[in-house]
């Protein structure tokens, strides 16, 4: 996923890319081969690879995707453990080095490993964020789009939560050509299509056998750098430190946030009604049932 996102990003020009690995050899062979492919996008960028992570000193933007990949069977939180000591030394680091970087996490168990990331550097809250939801909801407008036939273009789909199986993808607030999801679909088939939606990491996992998904991550990873090197203050899914929005306190979680250059610069709070706030709730339970086991990484 690291070095698919390095491509997307040295294609779109976003700025000097450095790909870092603990495996010699490996970074500094795939950013030759990107070097390579330059002259095909028509355009000269800086990139190359270091096994050294003092490399990255003095970052603008540090994408985290180093971590073990989830496994057919395997749970995000069964990740946590081993998941946890990789982030704690590489937050350790990006502390020392890079003390001005905003930090994308896309590490699973996401939401997690973006609160252990926080919490392990004292970095502003705003300046350290998960990719999460943002892909979730891709895949929600990609699963409705081949539902009703509408072009994915066309719809703009919402997911809050937890990045994983505690994910809420909201019908009610999902627009279709302009109009609410449910002027295109019946309750039912709504229904089915959240459950496909929140289901649809673990099938691919399933099908993979060996690897997590790639393609679509990569994209939405790209989308967080462009709206915060560009300035965008585009509204975006995104797993962010939350201090009372959504009456939670304490906690890394995804909800619709707008990004731009000094990261998350606005937290949106959606009018949920009482059914969708319950759900809410119960994502969150999830992830503060987990935070208990981090603290002998943030101690």
């Amino acid at each position: 996923m690291g070095s698919l996102t390095a491509m997307r990003l040295a294609q779109e020009n976003l700025g000097d890319i450095i790909l870092v690995d603990i495996i010699k050899g490996l970074a500094q062979g795939k950013a030759l081969d990107l070097e390579d492919a330059g002259p095909i996008f028509g355009h000269a960028y800086s990139i190359r690879g270091t096994d050294t992570i003092q490399e990255i000193r003095d970052s603008d933007i540090i994408v985290i995707t180093a971590g073990l990949a989830r496994r057919p069977g395997m749970s995000r939180e069964d990740l946590l453990a081993k998941n946890s000591q990789i982030l704690k030394e590489i937050s350790l680091n990006i502390k020392e080095i890079a003390p001005d970087a905003i930090i994308i996490v896309v590490t699973n168990p996401l939401d997690l490993m973006t609160y252990l990331s926080l919490k392990i550097t004292g970095f502003n809250p705003r300046k350290v964020l998960g990719m999460g939801i943002s892909l979730d909801a891709s895949r929600f407008a990609n699963i409705i789009s081949q539902e009703t036939g509408i072009p994915a273009s066309e719809i703009k789909a919402v997911v809050i939560g937890s990045h994983g199986e505690g994910m809420l993808p909201l019908p009610r607030f999902t627009i279709l050509k302009g109009n609410n999801c449910y002027e295109f679909l019946k309750l039912p088939a709504v229904e089915g299509l959240v459950k496909k939606t929140v289901s649809r990491g673990a099938e691919i996992v399933s099908l993979l056998g060996s690897a997590s998904a790639y393609f679509a991550p990569s994209i939405a990873i790209a989308e967080i750098v462009r709206a915060i090197v560009k300035d965008e203050k585009r509204d975006l899914g995104a797993c962010a430190y939350l201090n009372g929005e959504y009456a939670l306190k304490d906690i890394c979680l995804g909800v619709p946030c707008v990004i731009g250059r000094e990261g998350v610069e606005k937290i949106i709070e959606l009018d949920l009604n009482k059914e969708e706030r319950g759900a809410l709730s119960k994502s969150a339970e999830l992830i503060y049932r987990n935070l208990t086991l981090l603290a002998r990484y943030i101690n």
